[in-house]
C-alpha cells in the first residue's frame, strides 16, 4: 500500500512537471528588448491599466509595478508611476524615476525632465541643461505644446539671465513663425516676452508684446495686471487702473495662464488677487 502510494504521488508529481513545462513552452518568453512586444505591454499596462484610473487611485501604480516587474527597461512605466508623485509633491521620490525613464528614453523625457524642472521644482539651472540636451537631439522639439527655447526663457528670466532670455524668446518665436514666418506665437510666449520687457524697463516694447498677447487671450489676469503695471511706469494711471481691475476681474471669474497643470503648479509670474489688490493701492 506505501509503495503503490509513492507510485502515485510519483506520477502525479511528473504530470505536474510536465503540464508546467507545456504551458512554458506555448507561452512567449519576454523580449523586453524587442519594441513590438514593449508597445504590446505598454497598451496592456498602462494604456488598458493604469490610466483607466485616477492617479490618486492604488491600481495606478501597481500597474506600473507590474509592468516593471516584466520588463525593467521600460521607461514609460517609471515616467507614469511618478505621476502621482509629481502630483502630490513627492518630488525627491518622483524625480528618481524620472531619472530612471531618462536614462531609458532620452529622446522621449528629457525635455519633459525639463519641464518638471521648470514649472514644479524652479531647479532653472537643471531645467536649461535638459532642454539643452533635448535640442541637441531633436532641435525642433515640444514639449508640453512649447517648444523648448520657451522653457528656457522662463528659466533664464527667473535666473535674471536676460540678455539670454531675451534669445530665447526670439528663438521661440522663430520656431513658432515657421521657415514661412506666418505661423501664430502662443500667447503666453509673448506674455513673458512683454514681463521680460518690463524687467528691462522697455516699456514700449512690453506693452506692445502684452498688447498681442490679450488680442488672443483678453482674460488673460497676468498680462493685464502686467500692462497695468507698464502704464503706471509710463504715467497713465487711468490705462494702468483699467487694466489691473481687469486682471481682479479675470481671476475673480476663474480665469488663468490656461497651461495644462496650472492647477498642480505655481507658474512664474502667476499672480494672486492679493498682488493685484496690492497693485490698486
Amino acid at each position: 500500500m506505501g509503495k503503490s502510494l509513492l507510485w502515485c504521488l510519483s506520477l502525479l508529481a511528473v504530470a505536474r512537471l510536465s503540464l508546467a513545462q507545456v504551458r512554458q513552452q506555448l507561452q512567449p518568453a519576454a523580449d523586453c528588448t524587442n519594441r513590438q512586444y514593449q508597445d504590446t505591454l505598454i497598451a496592456r499596462y498602462i494604456d488598458r491599466g493604469a490610466q483607466r484610473f485616477s492617479y490618486n487611485d492604488p491600481r495606478w501604480t501597481q500597474y506600473c509595478d507590474s509592468l516593471i516587474a516584466i520588463c525593467p527597461n521600460i521607461a514609460v512605466a517609471y515616467q507614469q508611476k511618478a505621476v502621482p508623485l509629481i502630483k502630490d509633491g513627492r518630488y525627491e521620490e518622483a524625480f528618481a524615476l524620472e531619472n530612471k525613464a531618462v536614462a531609458l528614453d532620452p529622446p522621449r523625457w528629457l525635455a519633459y525632465r525639463g519641464f518638471l524642472k521648470c514649472i514644479f521644482t524652479k531647479d532653472y539651472e537643471g531645467a536649461i541643461l535638459d532642454f539643452q540636451g533635448a535640442a541637441r537631439i531633436n532641435p525642433a522639439g515640444r514639449e508640453m505644446d512649447h517648444t523648448y527655447p520657451f522653457f528656457e526663457g522662463i528659466s533664464n528670466l527667473e535666473l535674471k539671465n536676460y540678455a539670454l532670455a531675451e534669445a530665447d524668446f526670439q528663438q521661440d518665436m522663430r520656431l513658432q513663425k515657421g521657415a514661412a514666418g506666418k505661423g501664430d506665437v502662443h500667447f503666453n510666449t509673448l506674455f513673458y516676452a512683454g514681463v521680460l520687457a518690463f524687467e528691462l524697463k522697455k516699456y514700449a516694447q512690453a506693452t506692445a508684446y502684452l498688447k498681442q498677447c490679450l488680442q488672443q487671450y483678453t482674460n488673460h489676469p497676468e498680462a493685464n495686471y502686467y500692462l497695468g503695471l507698464t502704464y503706471r511706469k509710463l504715467g497713465n494711471i487711468q490705462q494702468a487702473s483699467q487694466y489691473l481691475h481687469t486682471a481682479g476681474q479675470a481671476l475673480a471669474k476663474g480665469y488663468r495662464l490656461n497651461e495644462d497643470n496650472i492647477y498642480y503648479a505655481n507658474y512664474p509670474h502667476q499672480i494672486t488677487a492679493y498682488e493685484v489688490q496690492q497693485a490698486l493701492r
